[in-house]
Order: C-alpha cells, then structure tokens, then sequence
C-alpha cells in the first residue's frame, strides 16, 4: 500500500514538472521571440546568427534587424554597421532617452553619433517594442552618417535609403507593417513619399527641406555635394 502510494506520489510531480516545464518554455518562446520578429526568427535561428552581430550590441532585436537587411537595398548600411565605414570599427547601438543627450532631441526617432574615432546609433527607447523589420530601415538611414558633418543632402539620400528598404521589407516580411507602432507610420509616410515621387527623392527632398529639425545645415557635406 506505501509503494502505491509513492508511485502514485511520485507519478503526479512528475506530471506537475512536466506541465511547469512546457509552460516555462512556452514563457520564455514568447520572451525570446516577440511579434515583433518575422516567424523566421526563432530562438535557434537567433542563436545561430548571434556571433556575426554581437559586436554591435546587446539588444538582439538590432541582430535580426541587421540580418533583415540582407538582400536589401540597405546592404551597404548593414556593412557600414558592421565595420565597414570611416571608424574601421562596428557601430555600437542603443536604445537612448535622447532627451537626456540634449533636450532638443527628445522627440527624434534616432540619431547617428560619433565620440572620438568610435562611431554610435542611439535610437529612441519608445521604439523598443517596434517591428524589427521598421527598425531595420531606421538602422539603414542611420548607418550613413560616419562623421561629425551632416547638410540636407546627406539627410536626402538617407531619407531616401530608409524609404527604399522600408519598402523592400513589407514585401519580403509583410508581417513587419505593424501600423499601431508610431516607427511603422513613420515608414509608411516615407515610403508614400517615395511613391508619390515615382521613386525619386523628389517629395522627400521637399520634406527634408521644411524639416525644422534640419533648420541651419550645410546644402552639402563630405561625401554628399548633390542635393
């Protein structure tokens, strides 16, 4: 009758252990992969491409943000962000409050930095929860700011560039296009910019131009002399 009783016993935490077991996995599966990942990138596939992209971070959204701009128009970017830019060096990312940086940048969705020869994007931290395929093309407009210049014709062609890949990504992760996310709408006001213009900067032009946030820069800087 003990032995019953203890297989019995022993049987049931057994089943509880198990059921605890599925349900931490299937807590931590939502931690590891939040919808804010293409359905691709599952916590092994993550893991498996984590070494290429550790360098540049800790958040692991910004390493399926990188790995998204494979194929894309925003390869360049991804190789800038890699080592490939004027540093020789990765560009190290973090989620900022910018206000603290200056309060003028509060409202900025991002920005591109450079302290000493190191090369930085502090991207806000209301995007934290963003699609990474939103974050990705956000990545790929900051990645072309290398030095301490900046002028409306390098705000041009990086406008621009976030555009395109924005609009590469929704068709290659149609998932990504997440509208209740304020980053999401800005991409889509880009990319309605970019269509409108038939895919030229001719609107985005116009609209880099009134940009209060742009009032005083240079028409040109180094690498950028065609407005």
């Amino acid at each position: 009758m003990k032995v019953k009783k203890l297989l019995t016993r022993i049987l049931s935490i057994t089943v509880l252990t198990a059921m605890l077991g599925t349900e931490v996995f299937a807590i931590q599966q939502e931690m590891t992969v939040p919808n804010q990942y293409p359905a691709k990138y599952t916590p092994q596939y993550i893991k498996q491409i984590t070494p290429g992209y550790k360098d540049i971070g800790k958040d692991e959204v910004f390493y399926v943000a990188l790995d998204m701009l494979k194929d894309t128009e925003g390869m360049f970017s991804r190789n800038a962000i890699l080592g490939n830019n004027l540093s020789q060096k990765p560009v190290k990312i973090e989620f900022r409050d910018l206000g603290q940086i200056n309060q003028d940048y509060a409202t900025f969705d991002a920005l591109g930095w450079k302290k000493g020869k190191n090369l930085y994007i502090y991207i806000n931290k209301k995007h934290k929860d963003a699609p990474a395929g939103a974050i990705a093309a956000l990545l790929a407009h900051e990645a072309l700011h290398q030095d301490e210049f900046n002028s409306l014709a390098e705000e041009t062609y990086a406008w621009t560039m976030e555009a395109f890949v924005w609009n590469e990504i929704v068709k290659l992760y149609p998932e990504s296009n997440q509208e209740e996310h304020s980053l999401v709408k800005r991409e889509n006001t880009l990319k309605r910019l970019l269509e409108k213009g038939n895919f030229t900067n001719k609107y985005i032009k116009k609209a880099v131009l009134s940009n209060s946030g742009y009032k005083g820069l240079p028409s040109y800087s180094p690498g950028f002399d065609n407005l």
